[in-house]
């Protein structure tokens, strides 16, 4: 997963709430690091997607292959 993958997952997941659960929410399996801190610190987008999803109670559904584009048509 891609930071902009990831940036777009957490958009799509959490709308108005994202900014907030980026910078406010602390998440145990990434160092007690928000996930804003945990980009900056180089954990990688995966991790902290996932450590999200526990945390929040994204079902396992839309956990997997989000924020990514559709492939483009030829």
């Amino acid at each position: 997963m891609r930071r902009s993958e990831f940036l777009r997952a957490v958009e799509d997941e959490f709308g108005a709430r994202a900014v907030a659960i980026m910078n406010d929410l602390v998440l145990g399996a990434v160092g007690n690091r928000t996930a804003a801190e945990a980009l900056d610190a180089g954990v990688p987008p995966r991790d902290i997607w996932l450590a999200l999803c526990a945390e929040t109670d994204v079902p396992a559904e839309r956990r997997y292959g989000v924020g990514r584009l559709e492939p483009r048509r030829r």
